[in-house]
């Protein structure tokens, strides 16, 4: 769960309409917003979550002091028709809590490194053995350089998801939106910014910069 500060600073855009308002912490954003409601905007006004795509609601009533306090506020959790299926698993948290717990051994605390068998080659070891920090230290240093010169899978699906939340909302009626949706699922940039060329500039520079930027 974010903590207040975290939640207030979180990155989000606001749109009012086709043009991109404000892009900032979601504070700021937030009270850009307000004031762009109390001028009298008549075209609508939207706020993303820079991370997933998807639009925030805000509660605007009041002063900018009461929306930074709603802002900070945690989740609340409210019971309803979602109740009765939270009851098992609380009673099983129950039974866990109430079941005798195994006593902890002297050491270092688990720090959720997994110990699998690696084979290599006996000049393989010797190289890893005269590396500063030990075998272990520098395979996974050598494991996370990888994964960033590749690309970590996970950050381009969540990128292309945020697009698409984003694309979704304020890019559905215009021309090429489909065929743009096939080109960003299919991480070619160059057909993506072709279908994209005639879209509003904020709309298009926004989800260009979600999908490759952000």
């Amino acid at each position: 769960m974010s903590t207040p500060a975290e939640t207030l600073l979180k990155p989000c855009t606001a749109f009012e309409g086709a043009r991109r308002l404000l892009s900032g912490p979601l504070a700021e954003v937030a009270l850009a917003v307000k004031a762009a409601v109390e001028n009298g905007s008549t075209d609508p006004l939207l706020v993303f979550d820079d991370a997933n795509g998807r639009v925030v609601d805000l509660d605007l009533r009041g002063s900018d002091a009461e929306v930074i306090e709603r802002l900070a506020r945690p989740p609340q959790a409210y019971p309803g028709r979602y109740a009765a299926l939270a009851q098992p698993a609380k009673a099983e948290a129950a039974e866990e809590d109430d079941a005798p717990t195994a006593p902890r051994g002297r050491g270092r605390p688990k720090l959720g490194v997994v110990s699998r068998e690696v084979t290599l080659l006996p000049r393989q070891w010797e190289w890893l053995a005269e590396q500063p920090g030990g075998a272990s230290a520098t395979l996974r240093r050598l494991i996370d350089e990888g994964r960033k010169k590749a690309g970590d899978p996970r950050s381009r699906r969540m990128a292309r998801d945020a697009a698409y939340q984003f694309m979704t909302v304020l890019a559905g009626d215009l021309p090429g939106y489909e065929e743009a949706l096939r080109a960003l699922f299919a991480d070619d940039g160059e057909q993506l910014a072709r279908h994209m060329a005639s879209w509003p500039a904020d709309i298009r520079e926004h989800a260009w910069r979600l999908a490759f930027e952000a």
